[in-house]
């Protein structure tokens, strides 16, 4: 975890995702983060939360196990404006989920955009592929980017390409297919605009493994999922055992709210002004089919 940089589990922030230039404009002042990823700015810069030491908190709930992790970043860590107080439970629940909750609040006008970035792979630790696992996504539409992954700003239809994920479809069918938005992310790693009311807790996705019968469904209050195909894992990366996680052998389906959105002026806006909170919930469900 502490080695590589593929995120492996890792919570995300202070913003998930990719921010274009690693600049934004906030209350008319411009703020510089760090240029993690070529010109843009990742996963919250060069040291984002999921390099921080976060303070732990074991409970029990009602709904099983859980534990509440919590931490203070500073006003200017990696750039961001305002002190902002962040906290995320994990729970694992008695209905075979892991639910995570989020809260924050800051004293000055920021930005927030907080996701998980568990890689999953339902045929089991050490499997070399997940091209035959199973997806829905429940999105009408998808943010194509440019071929530095930053969102042109256009909510794109999925009809008739091979982001159209309505179906429960296999993900190798069409990942190589001749289409420019795969080529620019060697795979898939985009943002679909899911299909819901604001803020409800509702279907995001759905994954199955068809030899094993494994699923897993995520319901998210957000208004956007990440699906990253693991196109960019090599086999230098090595995990649990010392198993390896060769090229596109796990999968992310990131809930989170839409890349570069501070710039975005018509995507669904990031800030977190004081006085507001911050929330979301995220549930991971897994059953057999």
């Amino acid at each position: 975890y502490e080695r590589h940089n593929a995120y492996f589990g890792a919570l995300i922030g202070r913003y998930a995702n990719r921010i274009a230039n690693a600049q934004f404009a906030l209350d008319g002042e411009v703020y510089q983060l760090a240029a993690n990823n070529g010109a843009n700015h990742l996963h919250g810069g060069r040291q984002g939360f999921d390099r921080r030491i976060w303070t732990a908190r074991p409970s029990d709930r009602a709904e099983g196990a859980a534990l509440e992790l919590r931490y203070v970043s500073a006003d200017g860590e990696e750039g961001y404006p305002g002190n902002l107080d962040v906290k995320a439970c994990y729970t694992l629940t008695e209905a075979n989920e892991l639910k995570i909750e989020y809260w924050a609040v800051a004293d000055r006008d920021t930005i927030v955009n907080l996701t998980n970035h568990s890689y999953f792979n339902l045929s089991g630790a050490g499997s070399p592929s997940i091209l035959d696992h199973e997806l829905l996504i429940n999105a009408d539409r998808f943010t194509p980017t440019d071929n530095t992954s930053i969102p042109h700003g256009e909510l794109r239809s999925v009809d008739r390409t091979p982001f159209d994920f309505r179906q429960r479809c296999g993900i190798g069918s069409r990942i190589d297919a001749d289409n420019e938005q795969l080529r620019f992310a060697n795979g898939y790693d985009h943002n679909w605009v899911l299909n819901k009311t604001e803020n409800e807790l509702s279907l995001a996705a759905s994954v199955f493994e068809p030899v094993s019968g494994r699923r897993m469904d995520v319901e998210t209050t957000e208004p956007g999922i990440q699906f990253y195909s693991g196109s960019y894992l090599d086999a230098s990366m090595k995990g649990k055992g010392g198993r390896e996680y060769p090229f596109r052998s796990g999968l992310c389906l990131e809930a989170q709210h839409f890349p570069d959105s501070p710039n975005q002026p018509d995507f669904p806006s990031t800030v977190l002004h004081p006085g507001e909170e911050y929330l979301q919930t995220t549930v991971y469900r897994f059953s057999v089919e």
